[in-house]
């Protein structure tokens, strides 16, 4: 007799979603992790950075205000206020995640390392503990690069960037992706120079478009970007006596000098020290190998969820709102026995800077690639009665569009893009027509406005043709 129905492996969002629902339903549980409850998004990552950023938006509030005819001065940031409001968000959601919580719904906390002794069996705590399933849960952390002198020059993650007492005089940041922007924007909007090195472009899974109205937002703040630029090394700054600092020197041999270095390059899934062969688990660089449905190929007992899932023919994904839909994935299928599978159709993206930067399905690009013959729609943000009210300057809304109306994605860049992104999805994920975005009746004024008008737009050229015109001539003569 096994000594438990399920083992859960990692407390953070997919962990705590799949432990919570299978005690709920009467299963014996145990839940597994050797951090901290809540994982990364509670601890290091969306709660942690979306309050930081929203300070740094209520100083650019402070800054931009004599546009609309409030006049104050710069903005005093007090860092350490700024520092006990990061903690507190963090503080106040962690009851949700905590293990007391969870032990009052009859799981079983163990806090622990876990790795696996047998297909059906994991030690932790010095307890080998057998299951009739497994989740594997267990996340991802940070890719540290290999990059020549990285290890005498100290350097940050998301996990300890918000451990910083002081404000960084000169952050540079590896990587221009969202947790490099993110970071880039706040901390600039705090009074840090910053400085943004990517290989690529940044915001470079993104449509063009959208990026580029980004890009110059940023520049216009004076955050610093780099593109196209390969980072060759970095050296202590040996010209800042007294004070740490470093200097990264780029392949054609720029050097820039700094007092932090943030490592925002990617995600990597946690597999060391789980022992996978010893559990007859597959696995890829990106994860844990599973069908559709998140089931390990090669261990019918075990399942993973989250960042470490590697879906055959589909991919990881590094969200938080990507572990919550295979959380009830997974309930469908292992618990209910019902079919189901992951799809990323219409999953939606944001990058939290303001103006945040959202994309729902395929950019124009992809949709491309695929032979979709996509039809780009779009509508200016600042057109809107409502931006026009509020003095709003940069946004964009993008629809990507099948030649009979299908809505294959859009993309958003705008104050609170994310909001907006939930309608996209809707209609991606429930295949209905570009004609239900068309017709919908909003209130005004809203921001929203601007995704009606990109979809009416596709409309226009039938509904105001020869043809139309002549038919409503007749028409206009009937009694």
């Amino acid at each position: 007799m096994p000594d438990f129905d399920l083992v859960v492996i990692g407390a953070g969002a997919a962990g705590l979603s799949t432990a919570a629902v299978s005690a709920a339903l009467g299963l014996k549980v145990a839940l597994i992790e050797r951090a901290e409850m809540g994982g990364d998004c509670l601890n290091w990552g969306c709660v942690p950075s979306k309050a930081l950023l929203a300070t740094a938006h209520a100083a650019q509030a402070v800054r931009e205000a004599g546009r609309l005819g409030i006049r104050v001065g710069e903005p005093e940031v007090d860092w350490a206020a700024v520092r006990a409001h990061v903690r507190g968000a963090i503080a106040h959601i962690a009851p949700t995640d905590s293990e007391a919580r969870f032990r009052g719904m009859g799981v079983e906390v163990i806090r622990a390392s876990a790795h696996f002794t047998a297909p059906d069996e994991v030690e932790a705590a010095g307890r080998r503990i057998t299951f009739r399933r497994c989740v594997i849960a267990a996340g991802s952390a940070a890719v540290v690069p290999d990059i020549p002198g990285l290890g005498p020059v100290p350097w940050l993650t998301n996990e300890t960037i918000f451990e910083l007492e002081e404000k960084p005089e000169h952050l540079l940041i590896l990587g221009g992706g969202p947790i490099g922007l993110e970071m880039a924007q706040a901390h600039r909007r705090l009074g840090c120079r910053v400085t943004v090195i990517e290989a690529g472009r940044i915001a470079g899974r993104d449509d063009p478009e959208l990026a580029e109205g980004l890009r110059r937002v940023l520049l216009r703040e004076g955050v610093e970007l780099r593109e196209g630029a390969t980072l060759a090394r970095v050296e202590p700054d040996r010209a800042a006596p007294g004070r740490t600092g470093l200097v990264a020197v780029l392949e054609d041999g720029t050097r820039i000098p700094g007092s932090h270095l943030l490592l925002a390059v990617g995600r990597a899934p946690r597999l060391a020290g789980l022992d996978l062969v010893a559990g007859g688990i597959a696995a890829t660089p990106k994860g844990i190998k599973t069908d559709a449905g998140l089931r390990s190929v090669s261990n019918r007992r075990v399942w993973a969820v989250g960042d470490i899932a590697d879906p055959q023919g589909i991919g990881p994904r590094a969200f938080t709102h990507v572990a919550s839909q295979h959380a009830g994935v997974l309930a469908r299928r292992m618990l209910f026995r019902l079919p189901a599978k992951v799809d990323y159709a219409a999953l939606p993206r944001v990058t939290y800077t303001g103006p945040e930067l959202a994309q729902v399905g395929m950019t124009e690009a992809e949709a491309r690639e695929q032979g979709l013959d996509p039809r780009p729609y779009r509508f200016p943000l600042p057109e809107t009665d409502r931006a026009v009210a509020e003095g709003i300057e940069d946004g964009l809304v993008k629809l990507v569009v099948s030649p009979k109306g299908r809505l294959l994605g859009a993309g958003v860049l705008g104050p609170h893009a994310g909001e907006m992104a939930g309608i996209f999805g809707l209609m991606i994920g429930r295949k209905l027509p570009l004609s239900a975005l068309a017709g919908l009746v909003l209130p005004y004024p809203t921001l929203a406005e601007a995704a009606k008008r990109a979809a009416g737009d596709f409309y226009a050229p039938k509904f105001l043709s020869g043809t139309a015109k002549r038919l409503v001539g007749l028409l206009w003569r009937l009694p």
